[in-house]
């Protein structure tokens, strides 16, 4: 009975490590990236005004 344990143990993680993979490799939606390069574009100018007043 204990090897049937240690043979299950194994086989358990192999299924967690299925489903945590086919979880994290799920099509994700996402609304688009325009508002990640607007404020991308805004830091840009930002540091480019610091970098002038020197």
């Amino acid at each position: 009975m204990a090897a049937l344990a240690w043979l299950l143990i194994p086989l358990l993680a192999a299924i967690g490590a299925g489903l945590w993979g086919s979880w994290a490799g799920r099509n994700r939606r996402t609304a688009g990236d325009g508002s990640e390069l607007a404020g991308y574009a805004r830091f840009r100018e930002a540091m480019e005004k610091s970098h002038t007043g020197g």
